[in-house]
Protein backbone atom coordinates (compact mmCIF):
# COMPACT_ATOMS: atom_id res chain seq x y z
CA UNK A 1 0.00 0.00 0.00
CA UNK A 2 1.28 3.48 -0.90
CA UNK A 3 1.70 6.51 1.26
CA UNK A 4 -1.52 8.03 2.60
CA UNK A 5 -2.63 11.24 0.90
CA UNK A 6 -3.07 14.38 3.00
CA UNK A 7 -4.31 17.77 1.84
CA UNK A 8 -2.93 20.70 3.83
CA UNK A 9 -4.26 24.24 3.56
CA UNK A 10 -2.31 27.11 5.14
CA UNK A 11 -2.37 30.84 5.65
CA UNK A 12 -0.45 33.34 7.70
CA UNK A 13 -0.84 37.00 8.46
CA UNK A 14 0.77 39.76 10.46
CA UNK A 15 -0.96 43.02 11.25
CA UNK A 16 1.33 45.99 10.86
CA UNK A 17 3.83 43.85 8.95
CA UNK A 18 6.79 43.64 9.48
CA UNK A 19 6.34 43.88 13.22
CA UNK A 20 3.23 41.79 13.90
CA UNK A 21 1.30 40.65 15.77
CA UNK A 22 0.82 37.69 13.52
CA UNK A 23 -0.81 34.34 13.34
CA UNK A 24 -1.02 31.26 11.20
CA UNK A 25 -3.74 28.77 10.44
CA UNK A 26 -3.60 25.32 8.90
CA UNK A 27 -6.09 22.60 8.06
CA UNK A 28 -5.05 18.98 7.54
CA UNK A 29 -7.49 16.71 5.73
CA UNK A 30 -7.25 13.02 4.89
CA UNK A 31 -9.59 10.21 3.99
CA UNK A 32 -9.14 6.89 5.78
CA UNK A 33 -9.45 3.43 4.20
CA UNK A 34 -13.18 3.33 5.09
CA UNK A 35 -13.76 6.60 3.20
CA UNK A 36 -14.26 8.77 6.28
CA UNK A 37 -12.90 12.31 6.05
CA UNK A 38 -10.77 13.53 8.97
CA UNK A 39 -9.70 17.12 9.59
CA UNK A 40 -7.54 18.91 12.09
CA UNK A 41 -7.17 22.67 12.52
CA UNK A 42 -3.97 24.26 13.83
CA UNK A 43 -3.15 27.85 14.71
CA UNK A 44 -0.56 29.86 16.57
CA UNK A 45 0.89 33.32 16.72
CA UNK A 46 3.47 35.79 17.93
CA UNK A 47 3.26 39.31 19.31
CA UNK A 48 5.95 40.52 16.92
CA UNK A 49 6.54 38.75 13.61
CA UNK A 50 6.10 39.03 9.83
CA UNK A 51 3.64 37.74 7.23
CA UNK A 52 6.27 35.59 5.58
CA UNK A 53 7.33 33.96 8.83
CA UNK A 54 3.71 33.12 9.60
CA UNK A 55 3.23 31.58 6.14
CA UNK A 56 6.23 29.30 6.78
CA UNK A 57 5.09 28.50 10.33
CA UNK A 58 1.70 27.33 9.06
CA UNK A 59 3.29 24.81 6.71
CA UNK A 60 5.80 23.66 9.33
CA UNK A 61 3.14 23.17 12.00
CA UNK A 62 0.97 21.13 9.63
CA UNK A 63 3.80 18.93 8.35
CA UNK A 64 5.09 18.32 11.87
CA UNK A 65 1.66 16.88 12.77
CA UNK A 66 2.08 13.99 10.32
CA UNK A 67 3.27 10.87 12.12
CA UNK A 68 4.23 8.79 9.09
CA UNK A 69 5.40 9.47 5.53
CA UNK A 70 2.61 10.89 3.40
CA UNK A 71 1.89 12.20 -0.05
CA UNK A 72 1.01 15.83 0.66
CA UNK A 73 -0.73 18.45 -1.43
CA UNK A 74 -0.04 21.75 0.32
CA UNK A 75 -2.32 24.64 -0.69
CA UNK A 76 -1.46 28.24 0.17
CA UNK A 77 -2.22 31.72 -1.11
CA UNK A 78 1.42 32.60 -0.44
CA UNK A 79 3.79 32.70 -3.39
CA UNK A 80 6.53 33.27 -0.77
CA UNK A 81 5.94 29.73 0.49
CA UNK A 82 5.37 27.88 -2.76
CA UNK A 83 7.46 29.62 -5.42
CA UNK A 84 10.86 28.52 -4.07
CA UNK A 85 9.75 24.90 -4.62
CA UNK A 86 7.67 25.33 -7.78
CA UNK A 87 10.38 27.45 -9.42
CA UNK A 88 13.29 25.42 -7.93
CA UNK A 89 14.93 28.40 -6.20
CA UNK A 90 15.36 26.39 -3.02
CA UNK A 91 18.04 24.19 -4.57
CA UNK A 92 20.12 27.26 -5.45
CA UNK A 93 19.67 28.75 -1.99
CA UNK A 94 20.88 25.54 -0.37
CA UNK A 95 23.82 25.23 -2.78
CA UNK A 96 24.81 28.83 -1.94
CA UNK A 97 24.45 28.07 1.82
CA UNK A 98 21.50 30.48 1.92
CA UNK A 99 24.02 33.24 0.97
CA UNK A 100 24.69 33.58 4.70
CA UNK A 101 26.28 36.84 5.77
CA UNK A 102 25.90 38.46 2.37
CA UNK A 103 23.73 41.50 1.59
CA UNK A 104 21.30 39.28 -0.35
CA UNK A 105 21.08 36.62 2.36
CA UNK A 106 17.87 34.59 2.20
CA UNK A 107 15.46 35.80 4.88
CA UNK A 108 14.01 33.40 7.46
CA UNK A 109 16.72 30.76 7.07
CA UNK A 110 15.75 29.24 10.41
CA UNK A 111 12.24 28.51 9.15
CA UNK A 112 13.27 27.39 5.67
CA UNK A 113 15.55 24.82 7.31
CA UNK A 114 12.75 23.68 9.64
CA UNK A 115 10.38 23.41 6.69
CA UNK A 116 12.83 21.27 4.73
CA UNK A 117 13.30 18.99 7.75
CA UNK A 118 9.52 18.68 8.19
CA UNK A 119 9.14 17.85 4.48
CA UNK A 120 11.88 15.24 4.40
CA UNK A 121 9.80 12.07 5.02
CA UNK A 122 6.99 13.23 2.73
CA UNK A 123 6.31 13.80 -0.95
CA UNK A 124 5.11 17.41 -0.91
CA UNK A 125 3.57 19.22 -3.86
CA UNK A 126 2.94 22.95 -3.43
CA UNK A 127 -0.16 24.56 -4.94
CA UNK A 128 -1.22 28.19 -5.08
CA UNK A 129 -4.78 29.32 -4.43
CA UNK A 130 -5.93 32.92 -4.84
CA UNK A 131 -6.37 34.47 -1.42
CA UNK A 132 -9.54 36.30 -0.33
CA UNK A 133 -11.38 34.86 -3.31
CA UNK A 134 -13.89 32.66 -1.51
CA UNK A 135 -11.90 29.41 -1.41
CA UNK A 136 -13.44 27.80 1.70
CA UNK A 137 -10.30 26.28 3.20
CA UNK A 138 -8.22 29.37 2.50
CA UNK A 139 -10.88 31.52 4.16
CA UNK A 140 -10.93 29.19 7.19
CA UNK A 141 -7.13 29.33 7.47
CA UNK A 142 -7.20 33.12 7.20
CA UNK A 143 -9.76 33.22 10.02
CA UNK A 144 -7.61 30.88 12.17
CA UNK A 145 -4.56 33.08 11.53
CA UNK A 146 -6.42 36.30 12.34
CA UNK A 147 -7.85 34.87 15.56
CA UNK A 148 -4.41 33.60 16.63
CA UNK A 149 -2.92 37.07 16.07
CA UNK A 150 -5.60 38.61 18.33
CA UNK A 151 -4.79 36.42 21.34
CA UNK A 152 -3.32 38.19 24.32
CA UNK A 153 -0.01 37.29 25.89
CA UNK A 154 1.63 36.12 22.67
CA UNK A 155 5.43 35.80 22.84
CA UNK A 156 7.72 37.63 20.41
CA UNK A 157 8.88 35.55 17.47
CA UNK A 158 12.51 34.67 18.33
CA UNK A 159 13.48 34.83 14.66
CA UNK A 160 12.47 38.45 14.15
CA UNK A 161 15.39 40.85 14.33
CA UNK A 162 14.92 44.36 15.69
Amino acid sequence: MGKPHVAIYTDGAAKGNPNGPGGYGAILRFVDSAGAVHEKELSGGYARTTNNRMELMAAIAALEELNRPCQVDLWSDSSYLGDPFRKHWIEGWIKANWRRGKPNEVKNIDLWERLLAAMKPHEVTFHWVKGHAGHPENERCDHLASEAAKRTGLPDDPGVRS
